[in-house]
């Protein structure tokens, strides 16, 4: 099969492939998309079934196009995201091929460019942009050894509290996904453990506006880096039951046991940090700074808001956070699953060239590695805090097309 020959490849077809695809096809840019399996993999088999997104349709979008079967203030569901991006392939008629995994990338010695091996035949490529997005190798700390009778598996494994067996159910991560899995398993009836760590808690809405509208309007979004020794505090946020604030205190008050940061595991029981009451009380402080803010925009820009006292009400202190439990005894509280809402890693093995750091991670300024030609998109903080939503990801390759349609 001959080596076939294209300006820009991408690799990826979730969210920041088919973004970049609208981009370069706007600059007048050959390209093709490949993808290892299917138009939005990731949404379709990484997600469990009650999932709807984080932000309302009217934002959580591209803005060439809206959802057809939500309304603008609704969550779509994980189904909708799928035929939404099916849409936008067949609407635009993006260039990608499915079920095709690229093995490598390297860069050809005359300089022209990058050689590129693919279960589906050989390329020669001008420009190489990583696509393939931050949720890439699901991370499990390897805390707890494997046991019979113990149930181990990451939030991506996760389908539905039916799936889960019987007994008690630890979850390990508070952000979005934790706190949504662990609060879904708990009205179910199950009896619910939630690891919780350092966390931002942003309120869903307030004096009559998502919290995503007040993250525009205060800058948050345009964000170029996060706070220092904020880096890698995740967010507690849900579109969960029409959208509601994630609310620890509200948890316990179900029936849900909360523990600190999760450390080790010795003699069938896991140690827990005694930082759970510092952790919700500095989510608290992010939560409270917020309505601080939009309180001060709305005053200094003379917009008419309603009032909203009740939002600052903060109920008191569970028993479990005045007496922390440091220590659990698995089989002695018949925990049978625990959910690892703890990330993931990235992997770019595939992608042999100069463009990482020491520790493996990608080099780069807004997306432009420091290797001529190889491009990175949709990770977070990439250009801004926006980068790895899907209305970041747009703004992103917007500028990574002009950039590659700049080039000599």
């Amino acid at each position: 099969m001959p080596t076939e020959q294209i300006d820009t490849l991408v690799v990826g077809g979730g969210q920041a492939g088919l973004a970049m695809s609208e981009h370069l096809t706007s600059q007048g840019i050959q390209h093709l998309v490949l993808e290892r399996a299917r138009i939005a993999e990731r949404w379709r088999v990484d997600r469990w079934s009650s999932l709807v997104a984080n932000g309302p349709a009217w934002h959580d979008r591209f803005p060439s196009k809206e959802f057809a079967d939500c309304g603008p203030d609704d969550f779509p569901t994980k189904d909708s995201v799928v035929s939404y991006f099916e849409e936008f392939v067949e609407e635009k008629s993006v260039p990608i091929r499915c079920g095709v995994t690229v093995h490598k990338v390297t860069k050809r010695v005359d300089g022209t460019g990058f050689d590129v091996v693919t279960s589906d035949g050989d390329y020669h490529a001008r420009h190489v942009v990583a696509a393939t997005g931050p949720f890439q190798k699901p991370a499990i700390p390897p805390v707890v050894p494997a046991q019979d009778g113990l149930t181990q598996i990451h939030s991506t494994a996760y389908r539905s509290p039916h799936d889960i067996s019987d007994g008690g159910v630890l979850v390990v991560g508070a952000g979005s996904s934790g706190s949504q899995i662990a609060e879904e398993l708990c009205d179910s009836g199950r009896d619910v453990y939630l690891s919780i760590g350092a966390h931002d808690r942003p309120p869903r809405r307030y004096r009559g506006k998502d919290f995503v509208w007040w993250l525009g309007v205060l800058g948050k979004w345009q964000m170029k880096s996060p706070p220092v020794g904020a880096e890698h505090v995740t967010i507690a946020v849900s579109g969960a039951n029409g959208g509601q604030t994630v609310d620890f205190r509200r948890f316990a008050a179900k029936g849900m046991t909360l523990l600190g940061m999760t450390q080790t595991y010795s003699n069938g029981a896991l140690q827990f940090a005694p930082d759970l009451a510092q952790n919700i009380a500095n989510g608290d402080a992010n939560y409270l700074s917020v309505l601080d803010e939009a309180d001060a925009y709305v005053a200094r820009e003379g917009i008419d808001l309603p009032l909203d006292p009740e939002a600052r009400v903060i109920a008191p202190d569970p028993d479990c956070m005045t007496h922390p439990i440091r220590e659990l005894d698995l089989t002695a509280k018949d925990i049978k699953t625990i959910i690892w809402a703890t990330g993931f890693t990235q992997d770019f093995s595939w992608l042999q060239v100069d463009a990482f750091d020491a520790a493996g991670k990608p080099q780069h300024q807004a997306g432009v590695s420091k290797v001529p030609g190889i491009y990175f998109l949709g990770l977070p903080w990439l250009s801004m805090r926006g980068s790895s939503f899907i209305w970041g990801v747009w703004v992103d390759a917007k500028n990574l097309a002009a950039h590659i349609a700049a080039r000599p």
